[in-house]
């Protein structure tokens, strides 16, 4: 698996170089924005860590720029800011996780794992498409079209698309959506999957009303079509 590792501080580089070479990765390295999209231009990754304040192009264009380019590979957003309001922005942008500094490297590469686990599938059995009105997502290639045009979402994104359309009508906590999507327990920090469902919503228009808030509990499927649920929350 090959691994990019952007971060200004070299003592944090050669950090992550060091340990996650130790773990059987591939790993290129990047101390600033303008060379992290130039190896990312030239190398296909298996994930990204993406440091969050950097000289000259902050981490938050760059996530901006990998995304215009690939919705799906994972990014693990590495930042000195705790502050949830600064989270919730990664998260906006695509982020699929947040590792505040100064953190652990063994929950770091924990983390690691449990995002390449999920991105490394044996070759699946044939599952046939979701279709609803002009709603297509293809589950076997990870691709969600509406009238026939390709929605770009995020792994973690098509991830809840497809859990909550397969499981119509089945209310799913937050706590569960995090085990069943991320892998692992984000320790109370919940409110990554309401930004991931808001993104979600707001890609797919008409059908994020069929997203149903549960509220106390957390988020179902209404198999509905959206003239259906119209004006319901």
């Amino acid at each position: 698996m090959k691994l990019l590792a952007v971060d200004d501080e070299m003592n944090i580089l050669e950090l992550l170089l060091f340990n996650l070479k130790k773990e059987g990765y591939d790993v290129d390295t990047a101390a600033d924005g303008e060379s992290a999209l130039m190896l990312f231009a030239k190398n296909k990754y298996d994930l990204i860590l993406l440091d969050r304040m950097l000289p000259g192009m902050d981490g938050t264009d760059v996530l901006k720029k990998i995304r215009s380019v690939e919705p799906n590979i994972p990014v693990i957003m590495l930042t000195a800011k705790a502050e949830e309001a600064d989270k919730l922005k990664g998260f906006d942008l695509g982020a699929d996780d947040y590792v505040t500094k100064p953190f652990s490297m063994m929950e770091l590469k924990a983390r690691v794992r449990a995002m390449l686990k999920r991105k490394i599938k044996e070759e699946p059995e044939a599952e046939p498409n979701f279709e609803m009105g002009a709603l297509v997502i293809d589950y076997q290639n990870y691709k969600l079209y509406i009238e026939g045009e390709k929605i770009p979402l995020t792994l973690k994104e098509f991830e809840l698309a497809k859990l909550l359309t397969k499981n119509q009508s089945k209310v799913f906590s937050r706590e569960n959506i995090l085990e069943k999507i991320w892998g692992y327990e984000y320790y109370g920090e919940t409110r990554t999957v309401d930004v991931h469902i808001r993104t979600l919503r707001k890609k797919i228009g008409d059908y994020g009303k069929l997203i149903k808030t549960v509220h106390g509990v957390g988020y179902s499927f209404d198999p509905r079509s959206p003239s259906e649920s119209k004006g319901k929350d």
